[in-house]
């Protein structure tokens, strides 16, 4: 062993690689942002730091697979919430959008306001305090900016699709017509230099409820979607040359066409396997088979008998979804409520106007009703697992969190519901209190049914009523199977989207926390799939513990895992870099320590002085 001194020396702490082992008793030094030691005992006179880590898990930095951090960075390139769970990596340009073509913008067309506001529910007020920061114009200057931000997290990023599309067509083009060869072609030369530049590969998306949020394309999809099989074919191509991973989202109004599409990433078919990463392994609540379908038939485009490389990425949380009135991702699936929530943010008059448009609430109800009233062909395939809509519309699955009335926090807007429809029916003791009693006199109409009380909520409160609902992975018993499964891809996270509707920064500490509860062989698989693997299937250079490897690591409470409960730790929190609220989540004492790049950025439940004053991350290129 060298005789040398270490910067840092972390003694006695079980250590998982990411090799997918069960956890070794044995101690780690770094010298210069690199682990070169490891062993049982190693001297402690030789450490400028030593670290007591008896009882502490040692593991690589989290990988987030799936972010849309691509604005934030600009903003807070510490990356701070997703540093402080552990994550010391994070992939952007996800879902067909990003800003790697810079800001795209020509006269009063704005693509990344456009695109991000309601696919990725960020007010465009946020949008445009984080766009003002950009100054490329093309891949390459884009990559190159990161080299002067202060990072904290390690990045990488996808070419996004619509952005591509933007950029060799422009926006009103690339929702309106195809593409001429002229413009395939340049898209092609566009996408092939990034490739050589070291982007990850190329993003799509296919999910209906993704929209355009500026005027006169509000009752448009974003441009991905206007792409033909044959446009897609040409571009992965390109990424299949450079064995670079396709991430994308299923198209799911049609599901034998997202299963044609899928199969893409066959070899068998052509010529070469391209590497897929598609969205999601979800246990939906509305369709609970959906996910077992999936993985099963990525095991089938996997086999030998068509040679893909499909995976579906798995989220180790619940998916718990808040909504700010109706403003939510999932209530854009509806026609309806996809009109209200294509009103500017400010524009009350404007959605109230729509509330009492008699053929917008005959749609509004028929919308509702879809697949849960009547005896049609849409309720029979709710039935079976497989329904039109995957939005929630059952008021016993849907809780106040940030109620106009604060004794309604905690209750389902079924229960409220049934209180107010008895003191309509005469019961004046039906109202809880004088507030309550206040609301119900005042509701304005007679509530008969779920859609008179959704329609007096919006009337009575617009946006100023939240409520959440568990859409996926309801029940947590089964997510382990999955995230264990060989065709799912943990470490999906979504971190930076919906900044007041979801907060999953927390999904990988919970797949650790699930894997605990079987056992210490369980959690050494865990971290292989949350580091090392994902790491090389996307082929960046991170999520290990190898001598030589960036010394990216996190100390692991195991006690305080056993104790969190992570619904009771997400929150809704100003955050000044946006001047803004975003749903974050804050559990305290699971992570002790974070290192990236060797130096301590996170201890004892705070980050240290020096974090985000020099750059510890960096961009990460694709081998």
């Amino acid at each position: 062993m060298e005789a040398t001194r270490w910067d840092t020396l972390i003694c006695g702490a079980t250590v998982f690689d990411g090799s997918g082992n069960a956890g070794v008793v044995e101690d780690v030094a770094i010298r210069d942002g690199r682990i070169v030691a490891r062993g049982v005992s190693l001297p402690k006179t030789v450490a400028d730091a030593v670290i007591d880590a008896k009882g502490q898990w040692l593991i690589p930095g989290l990988l987030d697979i799936h972010t849309h951090l691509d604005l934030e960075v600009e903003v807070d390139p510490r990356l701070s919430e997703v540093v402080r769970h552990g994550t010391t990596t994070v992939l952007m340009g996800n879902c067909s959008l990003g800003t790697c073509f810079g800001r795209q913008k020509i006269a009063d067309q704005e693509p990344i306001v456009d695109c991000f506001t309601r696919v990725e529910n960020i007010p465009k007020s946020v949008l445009r305090r984080c766009s003002e920061r950009i100054d490329w114009q093309d891949t390459g200057s884009y990559l190159d900016h990161f080299d002067a931000l202060p990072l904290g997290a390690n990045v990488a990023t996808f070419v996004p699709h619509s952005m591509l599309r933007v950029e060799a067509m422009g926006l009103e083009a690339s929702v309106s017509r195809a593409p001429t060869e002229a413009e395939l072609q340049t898209m092609e030369q566009l996408l092939e230099a990034a490739m050589q530049q070291g982007y990850l590969g190329l993003s799509t998306d296919g999910l209906p409820f993704h929209y355009l949020s500026n005027d006169p394309n509000t009752d448009k999809r974003i441009p991905t979607q206007f792409a033909s099989f044959k446009e897609l074919r040409r571009l992965l191509k390109i990424v299949r040359r450079y064995d670079r991973v396709w991430q994308t989202t299923p198209i799911i109004e049609k599901r034998l066409k997202a299963i044609g599409y899928f199969m893409l990433s066959c070899g068998r078919l052509f010529g070469k396997t391209l590497k897929t990463s598609a969205l999601s392994a979800i246990e939906l609540t509305a369709a609970p088979k959906a996910s077992k379908g999936l993985l099963g038939i990525a095991k089938l485009l996997n086999s030998w008998l068509f040679k893909g490389n499909i995976h579906f990425q798995m989220l180790g949380t619940n998916f718990r979804v808040w909504s700010d009135g109706i403003v939510s991702p999932l209530f854009e699936e509806l026609p309806s409520t996809a009109q209200l929530i294509a009103k500017e943010y400010d524009d009350r008059a404007g959605r109230m106007a729509l509330l009492e448009d008699p053929q917008w609430l005959a749609q509004f109800r028929a919308d509702w009703h879809q697949g849960r009233v009547g005896n049609d062909l849409a309720v029979w395939k709710a039935k079976l697992g497989l329904p039109d809509n995957l939005v929630i519309r059952d008021l016993k699955l849907m809780t106040f969190d940030g109620a106009p009335i604060t004794e309604w926090d905690g209750e389902t807007l079924q229960s409220v519901m049934e209180r107010l429809q008895a003191f309509q029916g005469g019961d004046s003791h039906a109202a809880r209190n004088a507030a309550e009693a206040d609301a119900f006199s005042n509701a304005g109409m007679n509530v008969t049914d779920d859609v008179d009380f959704m329609l007096f909520l919006m009337r009575r409160y617009d946006r100023n009523f939240r409520f959440w609902s568990d859409v996926g992975n309801a029940s947590l018993d089964r997510v382990l199977d999955k995230l264990l499964s060989p065709t799912a891809l943990p470490g999906f996270n979504d971190s930076g989207a919906h900044i007041t509707n979801m907060a999953f920064f927390d999904a990988n500490l919970m797949s650790l926390k699930l894997a605990k509860t079987r056992d210490l062989a369980t959690v050494g698989q865990m971290v292989r799939r949350l580091t090392a693997e994902p790491a090389q299937f996307f082929g960046i250079d991170a999520g290990s513990l190898a001598l030589g490897a960036r010394a990216d690591m996190v100390l692991i409470n195991p006690e305080a895992l056993d104790h969190w409960h992570t619904d009771s730790t997400r929150r809704l929190e100003y955050r000044d870099i946006f001047d803004h609220e975003q749903m974050v989540n804050r559990p305290e004492g699971i992570v002790d320590r974070v290192w990236i790049a060797g130096e301590c950025v996170w201890l004892d439940n705070r980050f240290t002085e020096d974090f985000g004053q020099h750059q510890l991350g960096q961009l990460l290129r694709a081998a």
